[in-house]
């Protein structure tokens, strides 16, 4: 028999992502098997390893499941399952929403597995007693208002014969009471503050979703918040504040303040690149969509490739012209598999069309030597001209060449500066056009083209169709097209969010589908346009 895994009891924090402890999130990327509750932020569960076993044991209750089984777990049945998993040899880590010792039953799991010696650790995660609160500009003690509070499960045992909280001391004798699970029991636990001497006038407040951009935020007192509730139709999970510090949040709101707040953002770029634009977006409060519009098929002549890779190799080349991200990874693919690197650029200068391309050069071990200050086709080759009438000749070679090396080169010989542009079938002529037209001898060699997936996710489609989206993100000409496509050419279904896009290019191509652009970045990158979004939604 194997020796025993380990199991970590792991607070996931109270929603966010970001909330997570270092220690919780090192736990998770080692884990062998991840045993999750409902209140788990999807986000965290990428962080695992891909092989990672993911078992889902929520307790549903008729609320969501994020697409989750539904089905729920007894305490007995989890307990069983880490207990087995570790014994055949497993790391486990128990996910648990907020801190696995505050109402989470981590020590019940935690007896369970002392029972049958099975080594464990218990990593304390952020409680949504407190964090909740804070997102919704609550501080739970606050000096001249609260110097206590106290947390409580607002969901006891059903199987107990009688309630264990003293109500008639906790009624007055604390100074903010912080109610766990306790939306379907509220009208009882008002009752009860208010027989036991809380006045009906103190501040209440009502928080879903707390900390993520789901978040709403209902305030009264304890004579009303029941019919607030009820009239905002707010349902589990969600946690009960009572005492004088709710007043704060008038003040201290900031979470639910944000431009972009609960604003359901449709993302259209690659699955691979969508995430940057996703992480920036939740930062600033909106709940990112995915819908990738885009797929990318690699396209390339493999001799055209084998013929440029070694013209390249062989410092044939003045530059190098890289306009997209997906070029220069697909480029270096085809590179690692000659057995090359970026040694194999030698003196070749290197021009990136933006930010995210040279983060991507960089990445693969070149520094760009020139960026334009727009990031567009027509700056780079403005950019460039005045570089080419400076730039040494590339030393040729007396090697013998194939046919189509001779092609490459053309009839030129060594009187013209030879450029490299590897990009996406089909990319806009003016780039390859301007340095011809300028006397450079260019060989474009195609590497992808930016295809229409075959499958879309469903779920976001619908969100799409039904009219839930606010705004449409595009972050090139070719999401535009493809997503038009995608909706068989139902462009009516996109007049209704706000439609943003990430500079001039891709706005025309929008516009010239039908489409009224709302918002066009100054800055063409996913961060300028995310912050032209912003100064749209103040």
């Amino acid at each position: 028999m194997s020796e025993p895994g380990t199991v970590y009891l792991v607070g996931a924090g109270p929603g966010d992502p970001g909330l997570i402890t270092v220690a919780g999130l090192q736990r998770l990327k080692q884990a062998d098997v991840i045993v999750y509750d409902r209140l788990v932020s999807e986000a965290l569960l990428k962080e695992a390893r891909p092989d990672a076993e993911r078992v889902f044991v929520g307790k549903v209750s008729g609320a969501r499941t994020g697409g989750r089984p539904a089905e729920s777990h007894d305490q007995e049945a989890i307990n069983r399952l880490l207990i087995k998993k570790a014994q055949d040899g497993k790391r486990v880590v128990r996910l648990k929403g907020g801190d696995p010792f505050v109402f989470g039953r981590g020590g019940d799991e935690a007896e369970a597995l002392q029972e049958a010696d099975v080594p464990f650790e218990v990593v304390p995660g952020v409680t949504s007693a407190v964090a909740v609160p804070a997102y919704a500009g609550i501080p739970v003690t606050h000096r001249g208002l609260a110097s206590t509070f106290a947390v409580i499960t607002g969901h006891e045992d059903p199987e107990k014969p009688e309630s264990s909280i003293d109500w008639a001391k906790l009624a007055t004798a604390v100074d903010t009471l912080v109610f766990l699970m306790g939306t379907k029991t509220l009208s009882e636990i008002v009752k009860k503050l208010i027989a036991n001497g809380r006045s009906p006038k103190t501040p209440v407040a009502v928080i879903r979703w707390g900390t993520t951009p789901e978040q709403r935020t209902v305030t009264g007192t304890l004579a009303n918040i029941v019919e607030r509730v009820e009239e905002a139709g707010i349902m589990p999970p969600a946690i009960t504040v009572v005492g004088e510090v709710v007043r704060l949040r008038e003040k201290l709101s900031w979470f639910e303040n944000r431009p972009l707040f609960a604003k359901r953002v449709l993302v259209t770029r690659t699955r691979r690149q969508a995430s940057t634009l996703a992480r920036l977006l939740v930062a600033e409060g909106a709940i990112p969509v995915e819908l990738p519009a885009i797929e990318i098929e690699p396209a390339a002549d493999a001799e055209a490739i084998r013929s440029a890779i070694d013209a390249l190799a062989s410092s044939r080349y003045a530059w190098a012209v890289f306009t997209s991200a997906n070029a220069v990874d697909l480029w270096f693919e085809h590179l690692r598999e000659r057995g090359l690197d970026a040694r194999a650029f030698g003196a070749t200068k290197v021009a990136a069309i933006g930010p995210a391309t040279a983060v991507a050069l960089a990445a693969a071990g070149i520094v760009a030597d020139l960026m334009p200050e727009e990031f567009v086709a027509e700056a780079v080759l403005a950019a460039l001209l005045p570089h080419l009438r400076d730039t040494p000749l590339p030393v040729r070679t007396e090697e013998p060449r194939s046919a189509a090396e001779r092609r490459l080169e053309g009839s030129s010989g060594a009187t013209t500066p030879r450029i490299l542009v590897p990009r996406a079938e089909g990319a806009r002529p003016e780039l390859v056009e301007g340095l011809r037209t300028a006397g450079a001898e260019v060989d474009e060699v195609t590497l992808y083209r930016a295809a229409v997936p075959e499958v879309a996710p469903k779920e976001a489609l619908s969100l799409l169709r039904g009219g839930a989206i606010d705004i449409v993100t595009f972050t090139s000409s070719s999401t535009v097209r493809n997503l038009a496509a995608m909706l068989n050419g139902h462009i009516e279904t996109l007049r209704g969010p706000l439609v943003a896009c990430i500079g001039p290019i891709t706005a025309k191509t929008a516009e010239e589908l039908g489409l009224r652009v709302d918002v066009v970045a100054s800055e063409y990158t996913v961060e300028g346009l995310v912050r032209a979004m912003k100064e749209r939604a103040k």
